[in-house]
């Protein structure tokens, strides 16, 4: 028992941490084969939903700094996975955009997070899925709410 701190056995806070890292694990064990990290795979899947996003745009959708983000954007760029243009067609911003072979390799990605997705929620009914979504939703929602 903790006199100072926070209950670890009891803090949901620190279980939806724990329950991250076991994600984020399990992400990088089907990923790694197919030559990807969690950041490349999240990279080319917020190209393939919101095409033309900035270097700043993917980096706080990925949950990485600015600098990472245009570290890996300048690799997959490199290896064909993603092409920008190369200039700036307006401010300075350097959208993105998947290349076939980014798309080919995505779909084989998409398919392994998948399994890794499903075999988390296998334990839970389609409703204690719902209510898992509402609750994760309403804490986030809570949590950015600053007024």
């Amino acid at each position: 028992m903790s006199q100072d701190g926070i209950e670890l056995e009891s803090s949901l806070g620190y279980l939806l941490k724990e329950a991250s890292s076991a994600l984020r694990a399990a992400m990088e064990e089907v990923l790694r084969p197919l030559g990807m990290s969690v950041t490349h795979y999240s990279c080319l899947e917020l190209l393939a939903q919101r095409p033309g996003l900035s270097n700043s745009e993917l980096a706080r959708g990925a949950f990485v700094t600015r600098q990472s983000m245009n570290v890996l954007l300048q690799a997959l760029e490199r290896d064909g996975y993603v092409s920008r243009p190369a200039a700036a067609p307006v401010g300075k911003a350097l959208p993105a955009q998947l290349t076939p072979r980014g798309r080919r390799s995505l779909a084989k990605a998409s398919a392994a997070v998948r399994f890794v997705e499903i075999r988390m929620l296998s334990g839970m009914s389609e409703t204690e899925r719902a209510g898992a979504f509402h609750l994760l939703h309403s804490m986030i929602e809570s949590l950015n709410d600053r007024e």
